[in-house]
Protein backbone atom coordinates (compact mmCIF):
# COMPACT_ATOMS: atom_id res chain seq x y z
CA UNK A 1 0.00 0.00 0.00
CA UNK A 2 1.24 3.48 -0.90
CA UNK A 3 2.72 5.31 2.11
CA UNK A 4 1.36 8.85 1.90
CA UNK A 5 3.10 11.77 3.55
CA UNK A 6 0.34 14.08 4.81
CA UNK A 7 2.65 16.69 6.35
CA UNK A 8 2.68 20.28 5.15
CA UNK A 9 4.84 23.20 6.24
CA UNK A 10 3.86 26.84 6.67
CA UNK A 11 6.48 29.39 7.73
CA UNK A 12 8.71 26.65 9.09
CA UNK A 13 5.93 25.08 11.16
CA UNK A 14 5.14 21.43 10.41
CA UNK A 15 1.49 20.36 10.35
CA UNK A 16 0.89 16.59 10.52
CA UNK A 17 -1.89 17.02 7.93
CA UNK A 18 -3.42 20.02 6.12
CA UNK A 19 -6.70 20.04 8.12
CA UNK A 20 -7.04 22.92 10.60
CA UNK A 21 -10.05 23.73 12.76
CA UNK A 22 -11.26 27.22 11.82
CA UNK A 23 -11.34 29.99 14.39
CA UNK A 24 -14.64 30.53 16.15
CA UNK A 25 -15.98 27.02 15.58
CA UNK A 26 -13.83 25.03 18.00
CA UNK A 27 -13.69 27.48 20.93
CA UNK A 28 -10.40 26.76 22.71
CA UNK A 29 -10.36 23.09 21.68
CA UNK A 30 -11.63 21.33 24.81
CA UNK A 31 -14.80 19.92 23.23
CA UNK A 32 -13.07 18.61 20.11
CA UNK A 33 -10.28 17.11 22.19
CA UNK A 34 -12.87 15.19 24.22
CA UNK A 35 -14.69 13.98 21.08
CA UNK A 36 -11.84 12.82 18.84
CA UNK A 37 -8.49 14.11 20.12
CA UNK A 38 -6.77 17.22 18.76
CA UNK A 39 -3.78 15.11 17.73
CA UNK A 40 -5.79 14.01 14.69
CA UNK A 41 -5.71 17.56 13.28
CA UNK A 42 -2.94 19.44 11.56
CA UNK A 43 -3.76 22.44 13.72
CA UNK A 44 -6.42 24.47 15.44
CA UNK A 45 -7.12 28.16 14.92
CA UNK A 46 -8.42 29.13 18.34
CA UNK A 47 -11.39 31.35 19.08
CA UNK A 48 -10.51 35.00 18.52
CA UNK A 49 -9.13 36.87 21.50
CA UNK A 50 -9.08 40.62 22.06
CA UNK A 51 -7.10 42.84 24.40
CA UNK A 52 -10.06 43.17 26.79
CA UNK A 53 -12.92 40.72 27.44
CA UNK A 54 -15.95 40.97 25.15
CA UNK A 55 -19.51 39.92 25.86
CA UNK A 56 -20.38 39.62 22.18
CA UNK A 57 -23.59 40.60 20.46
CA UNK A 58 -27.12 40.11 21.84
CA UNK A 59 -29.14 37.03 20.89
CA UNK A 60 -30.29 35.70 18.52
CA UNK A 61 -26.87 35.69 16.89
CA UNK A 62 -26.94 32.54 14.76
CA UNK A 63 -29.35 31.74 11.93
CA UNK A 64 -29.57 28.78 9.56
CA UNK A 65 -29.74 29.60 5.86
CA UNK A 66 -29.99 27.41 2.74
CA UNK A 67 -26.66 25.56 2.43
CA UNK A 68 -25.08 27.57 5.22
CA UNK A 69 -25.43 29.67 8.33
CA UNK A 70 -25.17 33.27 9.47
CA UNK A 71 -23.40 34.21 12.66
CA UNK A 72 -23.10 37.49 14.52
CA UNK A 73 -21.52 36.23 17.73
CA UNK A 74 -19.45 39.39 18.05
CA UNK A 75 -16.11 37.86 19.08
CA UNK A 76 -17.24 36.93 22.59
CA UNK A 77 -14.08 35.99 24.52
CA UNK A 78 -12.49 36.32 27.97
CA UNK A 79 -9.66 38.60 26.81
CA UNK A 80 -6.07 37.71 26.02
CA UNK A 81 -4.83 37.74 29.63
CA UNK A 82 -7.47 35.24 30.76
CA UNK A 83 -6.79 33.14 27.66
CA UNK A 84 -3.08 32.94 28.48
CA UNK A 85 -3.70 32.21 32.17
CA UNK A 86 -6.61 29.76 31.96
CA UNK A 87 -6.95 28.23 28.49
CA UNK A 88 -3.43 28.00 27.09
CA UNK A 89 -1.89 25.83 29.84
CA UNK A 90 -4.37 23.03 29.07
CA UNK A 91 -3.72 23.29 25.34
CA UNK A 92 0.05 23.26 25.74
CA UNK A 93 0.49 20.46 28.27
CA UNK A 94 0.76 18.30 26.35
CA UNK A 95 0.57 20.10 23.01
CA UNK A 96 -1.30 17.81 20.61
CA UNK A 97 -1.36 19.92 17.46
CA UNK A 98 -0.25 23.25 16.01
CA UNK A 99 -1.82 26.10 17.99
CA UNK A 100 -2.86 29.24 16.09
CA UNK A 101 -4.08 32.23 18.09
CA UNK A 102 -6.60 34.43 16.30
CA UNK A 103 -6.47 38.08 17.39
CA UNK A 104 -8.90 40.94 16.80
CA UNK A 105 -9.34 44.56 17.79
CA UNK A 106 -11.03 47.88 17.15
CA UNK A 107 -7.91 50.04 16.88
CA UNK A 108 -4.39 49.16 15.75
CA UNK A 109 -3.07 49.37 19.30
CA UNK A 110 -5.40 46.52 20.32
CA UNK A 111 -3.79 44.20 17.78
CA UNK A 112 -0.25 45.29 18.65
CA UNK A 113 -0.62 44.84 22.41
CA UNK A 114 -2.46 41.52 22.05
CA UNK A 115 0.24 40.18 19.72
CA UNK A 116 2.98 41.24 22.13
CA UNK A 117 1.31 39.37 24.98
CA UNK A 118 1.43 36.15 22.92
CA UNK A 119 5.15 36.35 22.17
CA UNK A 120 6.31 34.40 25.23
CA UNK A 121 3.62 31.71 25.07
CA UNK A 122 3.46 28.20 23.53
CA UNK A 123 1.33 29.54 20.66
CA UNK A 124 2.91 28.47 17.34
CA UNK A 125 1.40 31.09 15.01
CA UNK A 126 -0.89 34.10 15.10
CA UNK A 127 -3.80 34.69 12.72
CA UNK A 128 -4.73 38.34 12.26
CA UNK A 129 -8.48 38.84 11.97
CA UNK A 130 -8.70 42.04 9.91
CA UNK A 131 -12.42 41.82 9.18
CA UNK A 132 -13.00 43.88 12.34
CA UNK A 133 -14.28 47.48 12.10
CA UNK A 134 -11.58 50.09 12.71
CA UNK A 135 -13.21 52.65 14.99
CA UNK A 136 -10.59 55.25 14.06
CA UNK A 137 -11.54 54.91 10.38
CA UNK A 138 -15.28 55.31 10.73
CA UNK A 139 -15.95 51.60 11.24
CA UNK A 140 -14.45 50.48 7.93
CA UNK A 141 -12.85 47.03 8.26
CA UNK A 142 -9.07 46.91 8.64
CA UNK A 143 -8.94 44.48 5.73
CA UNK A 144 -11.09 46.36 3.23
CA UNK A 145 -8.32 47.88 1.07
CA UNK A 146 -4.61 47.18 0.38
CA UNK A 147 -3.37 50.28 2.20
CA UNK A 148 -5.07 49.38 5.48
CA UNK A 149 -4.08 45.71 5.13
CA UNK A 150 -0.43 46.65 4.63
CA UNK A 151 -0.50 49.11 7.53
CA UNK A 152 -2.00 46.81 10.18
CA UNK A 153 0.02 43.80 9.01
CA UNK A 154 3.27 45.75 9.22
CA UNK A 155 2.43 47.15 12.65
CA UNK A 156 1.78 43.69 14.09
CA UNK A 157 4.67 42.02 12.28
CA UNK A 158 7.13 44.49 13.82
CA UNK A 159 6.30 43.37 17.37
CA UNK A 160 5.38 39.71 16.83
CA UNK A 161 7.96 36.95 17.34
CA UNK A 162 5.69 34.24 15.90
CA UNK A 163 4.82 33.51 12.24
CA UNK A 164 1.93 35.72 11.13
CA UNK A 165 -1.11 34.63 9.11
CA UNK A 166 -3.38 37.39 7.81
CA UNK A 167 -7.04 36.34 7.51
CA UNK A 168 -8.61 38.14 4.56
CA UNK A 169 -12.18 39.32 4.22
CA UNK A 170 -14.07 38.53 0.99
CA UNK A 171 -16.08 41.75 1.46
CA UNK A 172 -13.75 43.70 -0.77
CA UNK A 173 -13.30 44.47 -4.46
CA UNK A 174 -9.93 42.70 -4.90
CA UNK A 175 -8.91 40.10 -2.34
CA UNK A 176 -5.74 39.22 -4.26
CA UNK A 177 -4.53 42.82 -4.00
CA UNK A 178 -5.08 42.68 -0.26
CA UNK A 179 -3.11 39.45 -0.09
CA UNK A 180 -0.26 41.11 -1.96
CA UNK A 181 -0.35 43.99 0.52
CA UNK A 182 -0.14 41.54 3.43
CA UNK A 183 2.81 39.79 1.80
CA UNK A 184 4.62 43.08 1.19
CA UNK A 185 4.17 43.99 4.86
CA UNK A 186 5.80 40.75 6.01
CA UNK A 187 2.94 38.27 6.45
CA UNK A 188 4.16 34.67 6.49
CA UNK A 189 0.86 33.33 5.11
CA UNK A 190 -2.69 34.39 4.31
CA UNK A 191 -5.95 32.61 5.11
CA UNK A 192 -9.14 33.08 3.10
CA UNK A 193 -11.99 33.50 2.97
CA UNK A 194 -13.57 34.89 6.09
CA UNK A 195 -17.38 35.03 6.11
CA UNK A 196 -19.45 36.99 3.60
CA UNK A 197 -21.78 39.63 5.03
CA UNK A 198 -25.44 38.65 4.74
CA UNK A 199 -28.79 38.80 6.49
CA UNK A 200 -31.93 36.76 7.09
CA UNK A 201 -35.53 37.96 7.52
CA UNK A 202 -38.41 36.57 9.57
CA UNK A 203 -41.18 37.48 7.10
CA UNK A 204 -43.91 36.55 9.58
CA UNK A 205 -42.75 39.19 12.04
CA UNK A 206 -41.23 41.38 9.33
CA UNK A 207 -38.00 41.63 11.31
CA UNK A 208 -34.35 40.62 10.87
CA UNK A 209 -33.67 37.21 12.44
CA UNK A 210 -30.31 38.31 13.87
CA UNK A 211 -30.32 40.89 16.64
CA UNK A 212 -27.28 42.42 14.95
CA UNK A 213 -29.32 42.59 11.68
CA UNK A 214 -26.41 41.31 9.57
CA UNK A 215 -23.98 38.46 10.09
CA UNK A 216 -21.29 36.40 8.43
CA UNK A 217 -22.37 33.74 5.93
CA UNK A 218 -20.44 30.47 5.97
CA UNK A 219 -20.97 26.88 4.85
CA UNK A 220 -21.29 25.12 1.47
CA UNK A 221 -23.05 28.13 -0.11
CA UNK A 222 -19.79 30.11 -0.12
CA UNK A 223 -17.49 27.37 -1.47
CA UNK A 224 -17.52 28.40 -5.16
CA UNK A 225 -16.71 31.99 -4.20
CA UNK A 226 -13.97 30.88 -1.83
CA UNK A 227 -12.39 28.61 -4.44
CA UNK A 228 -12.33 31.44 -6.96
CA UNK A 229 -10.73 33.81 -4.48
CA UNK A 230 -8.05 31.31 -3.45
CA UNK A 231 -7.33 30.64 -7.12
CA UNK A 232 -6.98 34.35 -7.90
CA UNK A 233 -4.84 34.97 -4.83
CA UNK A 234 -2.49 32.07 -5.53
CA UNK A 235 -1.57 33.68 -8.84
CA UNK A 236 -0.51 36.90 -7.08
CA UNK A 237 1.41 35.83 -3.94
CA UNK A 238 4.31 33.52 -3.15
CA UNK A 239 3.53 32.98 0.55
CA UNK A 240 1.40 29.97 1.62
CA UNK A 241 -2.38 30.18 1.46
CA UNK A 242 -4.74 28.52 3.93
CA UNK A 243 -8.07 28.06 2.16
CA UNK A 244 -11.50 27.87 3.74
CA UNK A 245 -15.15 28.26 2.89
CA UNK A 246 -17.71 25.45 2.81
CA UNK A 247 -15.35 22.48 3.08
CA UNK A 248 -17.29 19.32 4.01
CA UNK A 249 -15.29 16.44 2.50
CA UNK A 250 -11.77 15.37 1.68
CA UNK A 251 -12.41 16.14 -1.97
CA UNK A 252 -13.47 19.67 -1.01
CA UNK A 253 -10.14 20.06 0.79
CA UNK A 254 -8.33 18.70 -2.26
CA UNK A 255 -10.10 21.24 -4.48
CA UNK A 256 -8.80 24.13 -2.37
CA UNK A 257 -5.29 22.71 -2.51
CA UNK A 258 -5.47 22.22 -6.26
CA UNK A 259 -6.28 25.90 -6.76
CA UNK A 260 -3.30 26.90 -4.63
CA UNK A 261 -3.86 26.32 -0.91
CA UNK A 262 -1.16 24.67 1.20
CA UNK A 263 -3.64 23.79 3.96
CA UNK A 264 -7.33 24.33 4.73
CA UNK A 265 -9.52 25.37 7.62
CA UNK A 266 -12.86 23.72 8.36
CA UNK A 267 -15.52 25.41 10.46
CA UNK A 268 -19.24 25.16 9.74
CA UNK A 269 -19.05 21.46 8.83
CA UNK A 270 -17.80 20.72 12.34
CA UNK A 271 -20.84 22.45 13.82
CA UNK A 272 -23.05 20.04 11.86
CA UNK A 273 -20.93 16.95 12.57
CA UNK A 274 -18.43 17.02 15.47
CA UNK A 275 -16.45 14.26 13.75
CA UNK A 276 -16.16 16.17 10.46
CA UNK A 277 -12.55 17.28 10.89
CA UNK A 278 -10.92 13.85 11.35
CA UNK A 279 -13.25 12.42 8.68
CA UNK A 280 -12.07 15.05 6.20
CA UNK A 281 -8.43 14.28 7.07
CA UNK A 282 -9.04 10.57 6.44
CA UNK A 283 -10.91 11.26 3.21
CA UNK A 284 -8.10 13.50 1.95
CA UNK A 285 -5.61 10.70 2.64
CA UNK A 286 -7.80 8.27 0.71
CA UNK A 287 -8.10 10.76 -2.16
CA UNK A 288 -4.30 10.91 -2.37
CA UNK A 289 -4.15 7.11 -2.38
CA UNK A 290 -6.68 6.87 -5.22
CA UNK A 291 -4.78 9.54 -7.17
CA UNK A 292 -1.48 7.72 -6.54
CA UNK A 293 -0.05 10.79 -4.78
CA UNK A 294 2.78 10.04 -2.34
CA UNK A 295 2.80 13.48 -0.67
CA UNK A 296 -0.20 15.72 -0.11
CA UNK A 297 1.97 18.72 -0.99
CA UNK A 298 1.77 17.59 -4.62
CA UNK A 299 -1.83 18.82 -4.65
CA UNK A 300 -0.99 22.47 -4.04
CA UNK A 301 -1.38 24.38 -7.30
CA UNK A 302 -1.92 21.12 -9.18
CA UNK A 303 -5.00 22.23 -11.07
CA UNK A 304 -4.96 21.02 -14.69
CA UNK A 305 -6.20 23.74 -17.01
CA UNK A 306 -7.92 22.68 -20.24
Amino acid sequence: MLNINMEVKIAGITFKNPIIAASGTAAFGAEFDAIFGLEKLGGIALKAVTLEPRAGNPSPRVAETPAGMLNAVGLQNPGVDAFIAKELPRLASPKKTVLIANIAGTVAEDYILTAEKLNETPIDMVELNISCPNVKAGGIAFGRDPESVERITGQVKRVLKKPLIVKLTPNTSDIAANAQAAEQAGADAVSLINTITGMAIDTGNRKPILANITGGLSGPAVKPIALRMVYETAKKVSIPIIGMGGIETGEDAAAFMLVGATAVQVGTAALCDPQALPKIADELTEYCRIQNISSVTELTGGLIMV
